[in-house]
């Protein structure tokens, strides 16, 4: 990750600060040369939850060696001129989208598990290539799904005061949680915003430790760690189903075809080892995958997006084959939301992958008009 102090400088002030701070630290940063493969286009901002600015999180991106990247907001798309421009700054092209949780009530699988650990019935889908004028439809569609959302977030809040109350846990919604978001400026709250609110109760009560010495990068790295932690252990006793905070699959591909976005589904796979440490071992689309496409074809949907870190060969080759079979483009990314995480995806460098660097340029095309 790139150096602690530059990192709360380019996420400190206004979108407008943050910008001129780019410029001003680009002016003497001498990046590596970029490499033509690497390619990530799930990018998380502190729009939804991530330690980066839209525009830090591009300057990572950048001097990691990127040579596109791609912010992927979950429930807000408020950081994509941030974004857009912050790329124009450090002379890399950028892709922007969304990320959404979409009800698959209506649909044959409303009764299992798709890429969701915490729901059956409700599907994450990334909207990508959003043309850069529809920015602002998007941004107010999801509006009042955001608003939904903090509804049931402060049902959350109040069970994780009930669960931690031994300890002292005293979440306030408003005076702790909202504080570590963008939701002022559009962005969302979400699940991770609730566990690092609790992260940093249980570390001021003693309930949890830091590292003997540590400074602000491994007090960070700290914070986030437990936060991984408690997402994996305390989200499954204090969820909230989501209801009407989720456009159901046939709104939503309406929706994106209004804007001209690309909507993907985003495959998971069943876990064994999760690769970030925030998912147990589980069981999601494979079983059914077959199934899954049928569905997702039928109702409109015509790309995949997929993380090749995240997946065996086996899986991959099976998606893969899918995706040839029923038309759908395949986009990748590793969505980042953790200090721990490199820009960088290795096996982007692997031959069988070389469609996705391809597709990359066809979204950043796509939402250019070109």
């Amino acid at each position: 990750m790139i150096d602690i102090s530059l990192l709360r400088s380019l996420n400190a002030g206004t979108k407008e600060q943050r910008l001129q701070t780019l410029r001003s630290v680009v002016k003497t940063t001498r990046f590596i040369p970029v490499d033509p493969r690497m390619v990530n286009n799930h990018i998380h901002t502190t729009y939804s939850f991530s330690p980066y600015s839209p525009a830090a999180a591009v300057y990572a991106a950048r001097a990691e060696g990127l040579a596109t990247c791609g912010i992927v907001d979950h429930d807000s798309i408020g950081g994509a001129g941030e974004f857009i421009e912050a790329g124009e700054i450090v002379g890399i092209p950028t892709t922007i989208g969304i990320e959404a949780r979409v009800s698959f009530a209506e649909t044959a699988l409303h009764d299992r598990r798709t890429n969701n650990p915490d729901q059956i019935g409700n599907t994450y889908m990334a909207l990508h290539a959003v043309p850069h004028d529809k920015i602002e439809t998007v941004q107010a569609y999801f509006a009042p799904l955001r608003e939904r959302r903090n509804a049931r977030n402060r049902k959350m809040v109040a069970k994780i005061n009930d669960l931690y109350a031994g300890d002292g846990v005293a979440i306030d919604f408003e005076r702790d949680v909202l504080p570590l978001s963008q939701y002022a400026e559009g962005g969302s709250v979400t699940e991770r915003h609730l566990m690092r609110a609790l992260a940093r109760q249980l570390l001021a009560l003693g309930k949890a430790k830091l590292p003997n010495g540590a400074g602000e990068l491994d007090t960070m790295l700290a914070e986030y760690d437990l936060v991984g932690t408690l997402k994996k252990d305390c989200i499954p006793r204090v969820f909230v189903p989501a209801t009407d905070e989720c456009p159901t699959l046939s709104e939503f591909v309406r929706f994106s075809a209004e804007v001209g976005g690309i909507l993907a589904y985003a495959y998971l796979g069943d876990v064994a080892n999760s690769v970030t440490g925030d998912k147990k071992a589980q069981k999601f689309e494979d079983d059914y995958l077959d199934e899954l496409f049928a569905a997702v074809s039928h109702a409109g949907v015509r790309a995949v997006t997929y993380m090749p870190t995240r997946n065996t060969q086996s899986q991959i080759e099976r998606l893969r084959k899918l995706c040839d079979q029923y038309g759908m483009l395949q986009i990748s990314g590793e969505d980042i939301n953790s200090p721990r995480q490199s820009f960088i995806i290795q096996k982007m460098q692997e031959e069988q992958f070389s469609n996705l660097v391809e597709n990359t340029w066809h979204l950043i095309r796509h939402e250019n008009g070109k």
